[in-house]
Order: C-alpha cells, then sequence, then structure tokens
C-alpha cells in the first residue's frame, strides 16, 4: 500500500478516537527517515496539546492499529502536535486558521515575489485561498501556493 493510502486508512480508523478524547485529528503521515519508517499523528485542540494529550492518544489508537494492521512493515508510532507554526495542506488546515498569520510560498513568482505574509481571511468560492496583505485581499489559486504555513512573531 503506497504511503498515501496508509495515511488515509490510518486517518479513517483513529479520527473516531480523536472525538472521542475530544481531540481535533490535524493530519497524519506515513514517513521514511533514514532507516526508520514513522506513522506520524498530529492531535490539535483550542486549548492547546499537552504531553498527556499526546500519551492519551497513543494509549487510544495503539490497539486500533493493531487490529486493523493497515502497515504491513515495522514502523514508530509518534503522536504530536502540529506545534505554533505550522503547515496548513488541506482545507479544513486553512478554515480552522482564519485570522492567523500566515506565510504563503508560491512555486512562481506572483506579483515578483516567491513568499508573502498577510492574514488568512479563508477561501473564496473558487477554492482559492484568499490572504488580507495591508489591508487588501488578495486571492490566490491553491496550485500555485507550495506551501502555506502560520506565522508565530515574538
Amino acid at each position: 500500500m503506497a504511503a498515501k493510502n496508509i495515511a488515509e486508512t490510518v486517518q479513517e480508523l483513529v479520527a473516531p478516537v480523536a472525538e472521542e478524547l475530544g481531540l481535533m485529528l490535524w493530519d497524519v503521515e506515513f514517513v521514511k527517515e533514514g532507516a526508520r519508517r514513522i506513522l506520524r499523528v498530529t492531535i490539535d485542540h483550542e486549548d492547546g496539546i499537552t504531553i498527556d494529550d499526546c500519551e492519551r492518544m497513543h494509549r487510544a489508537i495503539d490497539p486500533v492499529l493493531d487490529e486493523a494492521d493497515p502497515i504491513d512493515t515495522a514502523y514508530d508510532l509518534e503522536v504530536s502536535s502540529p506545534g505554533i507554526e505550522r503547515d496548513l495542506r488541506t482545507d479544513a488546515h486553512i478554515d480552522a486558521s482564519v485570522g492567523e498569520l500566515v506565510e504563503l510560498r508560491f512555486f512562481a513568482p506572483v506579483h515578483g515575489q516567491k513568499t508573502l505574509r498577510g492574514i488568512l481571511a479563508g477561501r473564496d468560492e473558487a477554492g482559492c485561498v484568499v490572504v488580507d496583505v495591508d489591508g487588501t485581499e488578495q486571492a490566490f489559486a491553491r496550485n500555485a501556493i507550495a506551501k502555506i504555513s502560520t506565522v508565530f512573531e515574538f
């Protein structure tokens, strides 16, 4: 099974568990880092995530994954928070981050720039990402954006 299919399968298996625990399933990735394969489950909560939340989620999904056995190779299970600066990869991530300062990185320069910062205003009816840059809303096609991340200014 391809890594993307594994991540999608695991997401379907563990999303109800996260919900039962009062958590939001932010992301699931199945990646190879060096010789290790890692199943990374990222959770969130409006009040933030603690190490105890990660441990509760780990203990709750471990038997679910053992029973369903969606991965036919050895792997390490990691449960973590998305952190203060997080990648916004899905529509749900974008919707959950409206009002936050974001940085967009483009595949090719847009208006002469490869990156742009502004306040995330959401998505328009065409699915474009809308960002308020210095009081002016600008819409950008998703296929022009290589990466969207929240930015935390210290």
